[in-house]
């Protein structure tokens, strides 16, 4: 299997502007980035455990991500398997959470002065505008990313990684918001092309 890590989150102007005005004023969220790796062989469903890439990542934020990992492994067929020992496919689930940094996000509103007068003599020439509302808020960059191994022989024959960003005080920044959201994307279309970055709105 022939594979690249996929580089960490970047904050480029595009995402930037999107997070900065896009979901400040229109409710948007920025995309999600998946890349997926496989053998480009069938891969029939079958009984499945979910468990951390590490045992320091079980907790009950992990426990998000797992649980939305299973429902998409179930929707498409994959029962979850009550004995890891019997189970056809151990798919391991990690995730990672970064403070990228805080940004200052557009007011929502702007206030224009024009060239009339306050009472008697005294005016403003020229016009004038300032916002009202703008706020610093924090980046926040999600990854979530799944290898699936055949249990018998512990052959890694899927694996793929979703990225993506959110501000915070807007939708998708809580991981109980985004986990379902990144494992659908992460899903999508399994088992996708290899190799082939794309992106998921």
């Amino acid at each position: 299997m022939t594979r690249a890590r996929i580089a960490p989150l970047a904050l480029c102007g595009a995402a930037l502007a999107l997070l900065a005005g896009g979901c400040t004023t229109t409710g948007r969220i920025a995309p999600v980035d998946v890349v997926r790796y496989h053998l480009s062989q069938p891969i029939p469903a079958g009984s499945v455990a979910v468990q951390p890439q590490s045992p320091g990542q079980a907790g009950p934020e992990y426990a998000l991500y797992a649980g939305a990992v299973s429902a998409e492994l179930a929707r498409m067929g994959f029962t979850p398997a009550t004995d890891a020992t019997r189970a056809d496919y151990v798919a391991t689930v990690s995730f990672d959470r970064m403070d990228r940094g805080q940004i200052r996000t557009r007011p929502p509103v702007t206030i224009g002065l024009g060239g009339g007068g306050f009472g008697g003599n005294v005016g403003v020439g020229g016009g004038a505008s300032f916002g009202v509302g703008s706020k610093t808020r924090t980046v926040y960059g999600t990854e979530l990313a799944v290898q699936l191994r055949r249990r018998g022989d512990s052959t890694m024959i899927w694996e793929g990684r979703a990225v993506t960003e959110s501000l915070s005080g807007q939708p998708g920044t809580q991981p109980v918001d985004g986990a379902a959201r990144m494992a659908a994307a992460l899903f999508k279309g399994f088992p996708g092309q290899s190799g082939i970055t794309i992106q998921v709105k």
